[in-house]
């Protein structure tokens, strides 16, 4: 199959790399307008209650927009601070699309703030309106003015999203450049991967684009999904680029290397893209929007970095190839043959000693507290981070947990109405109930919890008036009742997502193999690795332990985008090093290697190359670490453990141990599904013979 997808681009390596770069261009100088698409709302669930109810806040007359100013820096009474306030506040009150400006409000806790409030006018320009007033109240005469809220809030996601992705690439390619150097020794070689993500990147730009189109994207698909084609891109050109210069030893000319390349690592590179994109579809299982966005951009990117390294990769190949030096494979036993060799002398216990380390690592994973967030997931270095941390100093009642909003069908007058607001003042965790006309026929109440969004109190307190009787329909919405519904959602869908991506990942990988056992094997330790990152990722974040490592907080909680994403990216990717393994390990065997020699030789053979493939794409995914949202920084500290206890852990100690413990049931399967595969299978080239068997092995 992959011979078919990659003969035109032998043949006709010119126009392969015309209709790329066409791609190439259409991506960067379209695509990038998404960035003036991107939502920062992730975690509705249409249908749901929270979502019916906000759909009827909708339809009632909108809430006006405001905007926050606090002062700070000196006292609230002090005369010159009060005067250059006033002088902005009457200016502002004069501004186009201002509808009010509260009078300056001090600090009750501290005495040292003062608190402006704008109310914009409704309509297209409140943006604008917003940054004229927030550029004027910005040169009140104090030592600190920091303004927030509103289209304010908003735009800083935004461009918090854009600078992030150019921060994480400006960072990320010059080292990825320098390692490909060190890996291939040579610019054309090495620039080849490069040139693959620039078009991985262009192709994300433009089909993230025509998913605004149609479909939110979100702030954070930007940066997941750009930063996953470079990684991609990089990794699958490597395993290309490695395997040609192998091939460019016996093969006569250029375009029979490539076609032998494309033979057996394109035949790797296929079953990877597959397996990794079908990891990222599982997410369409999901309702949330966000969540359903993620999985179609995801494998699209997937597919375009696999079709690039299939496609535009053979054809400079055929263009460039000769300036590529031959490398033989190393054949004797190195340091990847002598672990394999250590391990197999002691399968049981270093399973059980990897198991209990990897298991011990993802305990924190109990303790898993979803939420949607608040302002401490911005950088410091935000209007909207320094209001709120402002807020929490002066004017602590203003970081209090978000409301439980209650809507009634009912007029605010009715006496019914009036008594079950008592009944709701006096569910447990509920502090007060404030009601608000919002229609005719319909009440607004507002029930402030004494908890958090993210702690069991608030869902009790959920659940509790939800589960109150009363005489007309209510519908309960807010953070608290939005996380309710997306954690039952994920709890009703999650077993599905992981059923379809399993079962997929498990014919995959049969057909590859054809193995029975490999599969769920491979399932079973890419889940204990994936564990393992997602404790220790809960660990720093969640509960605070090295958190200022990451320049962050303690957030008491995980964003929800966190563990639904690491689990499909990270998946995908473990699976995807497992193909590269179990491909040559697979070949050995075919040649005539028994089941300990084909590991040790496979494990050898693609050890360098697994280890700098998995060194670039924790480069490119601790990209994310150096950007401002907490929520992306969390996914790329657990992207990077996943790849690092992969690469490591896995290949080097679980999967020797596991394929010795298994022996010649590593490559069995029943007769019927031995005749399926021999239909579907994807063949490679004829392998070579095996090498005398290293002394270690003998």
């Amino acid at each position: 199959m992959s011979r078919l997808i990659t003969g035109y681009a032998i043949r006709r390596p010119v126009a392969v790399l015309l209709l790329w770069l066409a791609v190439l261009v259409g991506g960067f100088g379209v695509g990038v307008g998404v960035f003036d698409r991107l939502v920062s709302d992730v975690g509705g669930v249409p249908g749901s209650e929270s979502d019916v109810a906000q759909q009827r806040l909708a339809d009632a007359p909108p809430e006006p927009v405001r905007i926050t100013a606090v002062v700070t820096g000196r006292p609230g009474t002090d005369p010159a601070v009060r005067a250059s306030a006033a002088a902005a506040i009457a200016e502002v009150r004069t501004m186009p699309g201002i509808a009010a400006v509260s009078d300056p409000i001090p600090s009750t806790t501290t005495g040292q703030a003062l608190l402006i409030s704008v109310t914009l006018a409704p309509g297209d320009d409140e943006t604008e309106a917003a940054e004229a007033a927030a550029a004027r109240l910005h040169r009140i005469e104090a030592p600190s003015v920091v303004v927030g809220g509103g289209p304010i809030t908003d735009q800083e996601f935004n461009s918090q999203a854009q600078r992030d992705v150019a921060r994480a690439e400006a960072l990320s390619m010059p080292v990825v450049l320098v390692l490909l150097l060190l890996i291939f020794g040579g610019l054309v070689a090495a620039g080849l991967p490069l040139l693959v993500a620039v078009v991985g990147i262009g192709g994300s730009f433009g089909l993230l684009y025509a998913f605004s189109l149609v479909s939110d994207v979100s702030v954070y698909a930007v940066q997941v999904t750009t930063m996953l084609a470079v990684g991609l891109a990089v990794d699958y050109a490597l395993l290309m680029v490695s395997r040609f210069r192998e091939e460019r030893v016996t093969a006569p000319d250029v375009p029979t290397a490539v076609a032998r390349t494309v033979a057996t690592a394109g035949r790797t590179v296929l079953f990877a893209g597959l397996t990794v994109a079908v990891a990222l579809t599982g997410l369409l299982v999901f309702p949330d929007p966000f969540l359903r966005s993620m999985g179609l951009a995801g494998a699209a990117v997937v597919a375009v970095d696999m079709l690039a390294a299939l496609t535009l990769l053979p054809a400079l190949l055929v263009l460039v190839g000769r300036r590529i030096p031959a490398a033989k494979p190393r054949t004797k036993a190195g340091v990847f043959a002598r672990v394999a060799g250590l391990v197999q002398r002691r399968p049981v216990l270093t399973l059980v000693a990897t198991v209990g380390v990897m298991g011990t690592l993802a305990v924190p994973v109990l303790d898993l507290r979803l939420s949607t967030g608040d302002p401490r997931l911005l950088p410091t270095s935000t209007q909207t981070r320094q209001m709120w941390d402002a807020f929490g100093t002066h004017f602590p009642d203003r970081t209090a947990p978000s409301d439980i909003v209650v809507l009634a069908s009912a007029p605010s007058s009715d006496p019914e109405l009036a008594r079950w607001q008592d009944r709701v003042a006096a569910v447990p965790g509920v502090n007060r109930v404030e009601a608000t006309p919002a229609g005719p026929g319909l009440t607004v109440l507002r029930a402030a919890p004494a908890a958090p969004s993210a702690e069991p109190a608030a869902r009790e307190a959920v659940a509790a008036i939800r589960a109150l009787p009363a005489p007309f329909e209510v519908v309960v919405t807010g953070d608290a009742a939005r996380l309710v519904d997306y954690r039952q959602m994920l709890a009703d869908r999650l077993p599905w997502a992981v059923l379809v991506v399993v079962l997929a990942t498990l014919a995959l990988l049969f057909a590859l193999t054809g193995s029975v056992l490999l599969p769920v094997k491979a399932v079973l330790t890419n889940v204990l690795s994936l564990g393992a990152a997602l404790g220790v990722v809960v660990w720093v974040f969640q509960q605070g332990h090295l958190a200022g490592l990451f320049g962050t907080v303690r957030l008491d909680s995980t964003h929800l985008t966190v563990p639904v994403l690491v689990g499909a990216i990270a998946f995908g990717l473990s699976v995807d090093y497992e193909v590269f393994l179990l491909s040559r390990i697979r070949e050995r065997w075919l040649a005539g290697a028994d089941p300990q020699r084909a590991v040790a030789e496979g494990l050898q053979r693609t050890g360098a190359i697994v280890t700098s493939a998995a060194l670039l794409l924790v480069v490119v995914f601790a990209g994310f670490l150096v950007g401002g949202f907490a929520p992306i920084k969390a996914i790329g500290l657990g992207l990077v453990l996943a790849i690092a206890l992969d690469a490591t852990v896995v290949r080097m100690l679980l999967v020797p141990a596991t394929m010795t413990l298994l022996g010649r049931y590593n490559w069995s399967a029943p007769g019927p599904l031995r005749r399926l595969h021999a239909r579907i299978e994807v063949r490679e080239a004829e392998p070579a013979p095996p090498e005398p068997a290293p002394a270690l092995l003998r």
